[in-house]
């Protein structure tokens, strides 16, 4: 029996084993490949639909995202209210997303409704008809958010980083503009579908409490399509980075508050050093506690908040320092990222704040385990990067093991300011 006149003893969380619930794959008739996570207390299921439909293979600009868009906006049998109206019924979750490289369709449902939500689904992916009326109000709507975002310094700086790292044509560096929307017509998103979904190359991630039949009932409604049938186009886009590496843009004369990014190009997730560099990323700039929040935030007052982060893309990846501070110490506000960088170039990390670092990296992970719908996105980003199935347990091996030496290290070999990118748009 346990003595509750004494408290238990702290455990570090890297002391802890975590482990990875294994995914089970079944295939279906036509090929396309099934992961599944059976777990959870609910009668709840989440499946999401993952197609290489992203932006990185349109021709036209607007033409993957606008095409994701329509999918809910009309099939050869029902209009946009009769959709949304029969998941509705259902008490279900119907979403899309368009990414770079993949878009995806999502749905939460009680288990228990599955058989009758699939078939709809299996509507959206077969006959979409891309209405006009409909594409109409799509780019009224897309064309009026752009025009109110295009006020706010922090929207015009995430545009124009991305910008200059990859370039205006590359799918990373593109982005939208009215014209773009104006030039949308229903043919050419009927031929982006017909291309990537209709007859596209899709996988499929399932979890939660699975019904015993969940095998029969996917085939049912999506193994006899016309999926997988051939492999996507093998396309290449050349990054274009700009010259200049300093930009100082004037968005309103008015303008109080200053947008600031400061980026680079840095190796993707299968480098050997991607993750090592995570753990210095969340040191530099990356939780509340980095270095960058202490000094800029808590130190000097200038911003609410700092954050470094990668933005990991399947291609190419940025390192990127993203914050928003007073117009008037901008300026200040880079002076103090560069020297932050300097400091880990010079100093090596101490062994409590590393033992901090690492604890709060593996405490995030343990929550990012808890429940079949965290674990599946695991498992998700594992597989469509190719990562590897070992990828999750060397992940945490590197986080765990990872010395302050080689924390300095990296810090010498990617922290360097002409390295960077640097924005202010105000």
């Amino acid at each position: 029996m346990v003595n509750r006149q004494f408290a238990p003893g702290i455990k570090d969380a890297i002391e802890y084993a975590l482990e990875l619930k294994p995914f089970l794959k079944f295939t279906l008739d036509n090929g396309i490949a099934v992961y599944t996570i059976d777990a959870g207390a609910e009668e709840v299921v989440q499946l999401e639909l993952v197609f290489n439909a992203g932006n990185w293979y349109e021709r036209e600009n607007l033409v993957a995202t606008a095409t994701n868009y329509m999918l809910k906006n009309g099939t050869s049998k029902k209009n946009a209210f009769d959709i949304n109206e029969h998941f509705e019924y259902y008490g279900s979750y119907l979403n899309r997303n368009c990414y770079n490289e993949t878009a995806t369709i999502s749905l939460h449902s009680l288990t228990k409704h599955l058989h009758e939500l699939l078939p709809v689904i299996e509507e959206l992916i077969t006959s979409s008809t891309m209405p006009e009326t409909e594409l109409d109000i799509y780019k009224q709507n897309m064309k009026q958010k752009l025009e109110v975002n295009l006020k706010k310094c922090d929207f015009v700086s995430n545009r124009l980083i991305d910008e200059y790292l990859f370039g205006i044509h590359h799918p990373y560096g593109k982005y939208s503009s009215t014209i773009a929307y104006d030039a949308l017509q229903p043919e050419q998103l009927r031929r982006f579908f017909d291309q990537y979904y209709a007859n596209g190359q899709c996988s499929i991630f399932v979890a939660g409490k699975l019904p015993a039949n969940i095998e029969q009932l996917l085939n049912e409604n999506f193994g006899k399509l016309p999926l997988n049938k051939t492999q996507p186009p093998q396309i290449t886009h050349t990054i274009e980075a700009a010259a200049e590496k300093k930009y100082r843009i004037i968005n309103d004369k008015e303008g109080i508050q200053g947008a600031i990014r400061i980026a680079s190009h840095f190796p993707g997730n299968h480098h050997p050093d991607f993750i090592k560099a995570q753990v210095l990323n969340t040191l530099f700039g990356g939780y509340f506690g980095s270095r960058l929040m202490s000094n800029i935030r808590e130190d000097k007052g200038y911003t609410y908040g700092i954050h470094s982060y990668m933005q990991n893309h399947m291609h190419e990846t940025a390192w990127m320092i993203s914050t928003e501070a007073g117009s008037e110490v901008c300026e200040a506000t880079i002076a103090e990222v560069y020297k932050e960088m300097q400091v880990l170039r010079e100093e090596t990390v101490t062994a409590e704040e590393l033992l901090l670092v690492k604890n709060y990296l593996i405490g995030t992970i343990l929550g990012d385990l808890d429940g079949p719908f965290h674990i599946i996105g695991r498992w998700k980003n594992i597989i469509l990067n190719a990562l590897g199935e070992d990828y999750f347990y060397k992940s945490v091996n590197d986080i765990k093991s990872v010395t302050a030496a080689e924390i300095q290290e990296l810090a010498n070999k990617y922290l360097h300011p002409e390295k960077f990118y640097e924005l202010v748009v105000v």
